[in-house]
């Protein structure tokens, strides 16, 4: 005999990171750093780009490398990310529009 469990449902919007409990800011940052990475990975692809290849295209040691690879970006800075695009041949542009408003909470 089956019993049912009760489950908590949550509707989510198209901000990913403010669902998962990070500020607007928070999640703003974490956003373009996403963005950004996925642009870097899109390149490593097309250049077909091995490890090897990459250390001396970034200039970096084959750690950091990994790390970029693996997806571990929280210690990687917007400008780094934007150094690693400009070093595979691409131009970063940033656009930008009106944020949605703010709650209360928020303005401090």
């Amino acid at each position: 005999m089956r019993t049912e469990t009760s489950r908590t449902t949550r509707v989510s919007t198209s901000r990913v990171f403010e669902d998962l409990g990070f500020s607007s800011e928070e999640a703003a940052v974490l956003e373009l750093k996403t963005s950004l990475h996925i642009e870097i990975m899109r390149e490593i692809k097309r250049q077909k780009l091995t490890s090897r290849k990459l250390e001396r295209v970034l200039d970096v040691p084959q750690p950091r490398v990994s790390e970029l690879m693996g997806g571990k970006i929280s210690t990687m800075s917007v400008d780094k990310l934007t150094k690693y695009l400009h070093r595979l041949g691409r131009e970063v542009k940033v656009t930008t529009k009106k944020a949605r408003k703010l709650q209360r909470a928020e303005v401090a």
